[in-house]
């Protein structure tokens, strides 16, 4: 196998990660999150529940959001890859800008996933403990690129006040307005990032 291709096992695993997940969304946005078993799900890809779990440890609401794992790399590329000139807090505000509630241009079928789970107090739960599950990572990334800490309590707090943003801003009657005061208020508190 050459560098960059992908083998046959990977291709099958990803295969049938799609089809899971297409079949979770499909069949969530005809009849609802809570109104969909697992099982209905792994029928619907042919597959068993078993190979459900395997691929998506996290269950039915990784089978929306996914897991940290691309939200932590995506946070880090973000600050890390930022142009020059462009601040921390510009660079995460502009980050998340493009997801979820936020993304001023979303196609038909990611607005009614957003809109899904806005409205599914699992998948919010879920999502907020993805945002969460990254402060670690996050506050880590800020320091290397301020120069500072990683072990400074204002980073920490920085970081998870950014990652409760999609919560907090996203169920907000104009998510875009809730996210730029947010950053405004952060913008006073961390003037130097």
């Amino acid at each position: 196998m050459t560098p960059g291709t992908i083998g046959r096992r990977e291709r099958k695993k990803a295969a049938t990660r799609h089809a899971l997940a297409t079949a979770a969304q499909r069949l969530f946005l005809e009849r609802g999150f809570d109104r969909v078993t697992v099982a209905e799900i792994a029928e619907a890809a042919d597959t068993a529940v078993s190979t459900l779990f395997a691929h998506f440890p996290g269950g039915k609401e990784a089978l929306v959001l996914g897991d940290s794992d691309e939200r932590e790399q995506a946070l880090a590329a973000a600050v890390r890859e930022r142009a020059e000139g462009v601040s921390i807090l510009r660079a995460l505000h502009d980050f998340l800008a493009t997801r979820g509630p936020f993304d001023p241009d979303p196609g038909p079928k990611y607005r009614c996933l957003t809109e899904l789970v806005v409205a599914t107090p699992a998948l919010r739960a879920y999502a907020r403990r993805l945002w969460t599950d990254c402060e670690t990572t996050l506050t880590r990334v800020i320091a290397e690129e301020a120069a500072r800490d990683a072990d400074d309590l204002s980073l920490r707090l920085l970081a998870r006040f950014v990652l409760e943003i999609p919560d907090l801003a996203g169920t907000e009657p104009d998510p875009r307005a809730a996210l730029a005061t947010a950053f405004t208020h952060l913008e006073r508190g961390w003037p130097d990032l």
